[in-house]
């Protein structure tokens, strides 16, 4: 066997640098995606929070609460 297709064999489909590198990348990706959610859900709920304090401090501006 020529000494080409040995070195293939042996250390070309031997090497798993390239698919950790993947899988990482994909670890990365979904836990980005999770973090966006996160932060999205966060932010809508804490900006309800604001709105009502607003509408409160709002009303006892006027007099109305």
């Amino acid at each position: 066997m020529p000494k080409s297709k040995t070195w293939i064999r042996t250390d070309l489909f031997s090497d798993e640098s390239g698919a950790t590198a993947v899988e990482y990348g994909l670890l990365l990706a979904l836990m980005t995606i999770a973090l966006v959610g996160a932060l999205a859900t966060t932010g809508s709920s804490t900006q309800d929070k604001w709105d009502g304090v607003a509408n409160k401090v709002g009303g006892a501006m006027d007099g109305t609460s």
